[in-house]
């Protein structure tokens, strides 16, 4: 089997049986993406079981197979939950779930979760687009603004070019980063435009300049948060090519994971985003688990 270099390793825990037993309530959750699914599990609001797989072309099996691994062997049933809520774009396809929930709620509550209650601009950074929220103190959403032109699809995107390259995605945010500085930013407009000028900048005479693979990967990922800024943009505006926002900031979402992207957002900004233990492609379904 070719090696997939453009896939993060899958992941799924399952607290031990003490913990099922003893809960009062058990909520779930499930963010059932266009690129991964996630599967979170609470009992009494503490985490204790999760799943984060690539979905594929069936979204209702990447649902189930999530979710029979964030149970694992608790022997815990969907009838055994309080309520199970499901959210984003395969939401429909979490058969077992009670309900529904907007992925721009669920990555808020999720987000509160991973970085504590002091977090007040969450940008989910996912597979299709980018969503930017502002958040009250008392962890409702006071403003949030989503990718228009083009979704973004940048996410998505972002593989093809790790297995183009041949570069684990794991590895392809910090060697971005290793150049003196940013070379000019591909087409901002479209991936359609984005991604043939990315590849072309390997062809001998595209530009005068010479383009090693840790430069293209820099221009390509430099792009990827300008588009992301650009929604941020929209949610605080100030003067015309300022962006500001408070500094307690949180990343959700799979590209999350990616330096090349983050760091760059954070120097436009200014800020250092906070920091958690749980992986933040697990934000919206936790954040669904609590709203369940």
């Amino acid at each position: 089997m070719l090696q997939e270099y453009g896939k993060w390793p899958e992941s799924a825990w399952t607290g031990g049986e003490a913990i099922w037993k003893s809960a009062k309530k058990i909520t779930g959750g499930a963010d059932v993406g266009t690129t991964s699914t996630q599967v979170a599990i609470l009992a009494d609001g503490a985490l204790c079981g999760f799943a984060n797989i690539r979905t594929g072309y069936d979204f209702k099996a990447a649902a189930d197979k999530a979710f029979a691994l964030a149970l694992g062997n608790s022997g815990l049933k969907a009838s055994d939950f309080s309520g199970i809520f499901a959210t984003g774009f395969g939401r429909r396809n979490a058969v077992y779930a009670t309900g529904t929930t907007d992925e721009v709620l669920a990555h808020a509550k999720g987000a509160r979760f991973l970085y504590g209650k002091d977090v007040n601009t969450v940008v989910d950074l996912g597979g299709q687009t980018v969503k930017a929220v502002r958040l009250y103190d008392w962890d409702r959403v006071q403003e949030f603004k989503i990718s228009d032109k083009c979704a973004t699809g940048f996410g998505r995107h972002i593989e093809v070019l790790c297995d183009l390259l041949e570069v684990p995605i794991t590895e392809i945010g910090e060697k971005s980063l290793q150049v003196e500085t940013d070379p000019e930013p591909v087409s901002t407009t479209c991936y359609n435009f984005a991604f043939p000028e990315t590849v072309g900048l390997f062809r001998h005479g595209y530009k005068e300049e010479v383009y090693s693979e840790n430069d293209v990967l820099a221009t390509h990922l430099f792009t990827v948060a300008w588009r992301v800024l650009g929604t941020v943009g929209k949610l605080c505006p100030l003067d015309i090519g300022d962006i500001s926002v408070y500094k307690e900031l949180g990343f959700t979402g799979g590209l999350a994971k990616n330096p090349g992207v983050t760091k760059r957002i954070e120097r436009k900004l200014g800020v250092t985003a906070l920091t958690s233990e749980y992986d933040p492609a697990l934000a919206g379904a936790i954040g669904a688990a609590l709203l369940a």
